[in-house]
């Protein structure tokens, strides 16, 4: 069974979907009560760790043992100058992009353990490798993931638990709703095939790495960014 975060849209819903299609029984933890067909849907906050438990419980109570957890869900900040970014925003990006990935990957890992399988692949972005002018809350968070990544996979490297992360440059989503057309510019820009990711895209690796198929990458991240990023 897989659970996958924000995965009533974008890259979260793609992902959701090809699990789906390729057989695995999904469920979706979103702020909305929605979920693409045949995906159990459940409501609650990424940001608040009660949520995430109680969400936890419910896909294993519904759908059984959680072998793969795909982290999809996040915010992208205001685009603001540095000195611009109020507390509260700064806060709130974090909230979701990091402390999110933390409370969800610390909720399954118990039961992966006492089963010696599971698979964890967590969204970061090419922000969190390069950084992004505008978006220095986004582009921390990122960086968080990316290093989370890293640890909790060579916590359990040996455990049968695999960790990964992807970095997507931008990706046609609607996550791009809230950001000025100038940034979502100045990423295309830098893009050399030229253009922006479709969420298929990335699903098809997220689903790569949550699959029996990735047996010896853990605590990774995989550029996929149309050329931008090559590390």
């Amino acid at each position: 069974m897989a659970l996958v975060t924000g995965g009533s849209s974008g890259i979260g819903a793609a992902v959701a979907r090809r699990l789906r299609e390729e057989g695995a029984l999904v469920a979706s933890l979103d702020l909305h009560e929605k979920a693409p067909e045949g995906v159990l849907a459940l409501t609650g906050d990424v940001s608040q760790s009660g949520d995430v438990e109680e969400a936890v419980a419910l896909a294993r109570h519904e759908l059984g043992p959680i072998d793969v957890l795909v982290c999809s869900a996040g915010v992208p900040g205001a685009s603001l100058a540095t000195v611009d970014v109020p507390d509260e925003e700064w806060f709130r990006v974090m909230r979701v992009n990091a402390d999110g990935v933390f409370f969800c990957n610390r909720a399954v890992i118990p039961s992966m353990l006492e089963r010696g399988y599971g698979r964890i692949v967590n969204v970061s972005s090419i922000a969190g490798k390069e950084g992004n002018p505008m978006a220095v809350a986004y582009s921390a968070s990122k960086a968080a993931v990316i290093a989370l990544t890293k640890a909790i996979g060579k916590d359990l490297a040996r455990s049968g638990v695999l960790v990964n992360c992807v970095a997507p440059a931008v990706i046609d989503t609607p996550i791009l709703d809230g950001i000025e057309e100038e940034h979502i510019g100045y990423m295309v820009e830098r893009i050399p095939m030229g253009r922006m990711g479709e969420p298929d895209e990335v699903a098809a690796l997220v689903c790569w790495l949550a699959s029996d198929e990735c047996s010896f990458s853990t605590g990774a991240t995989y550029d996929i960014s149309g050329g931008r990023a090559v590390y």
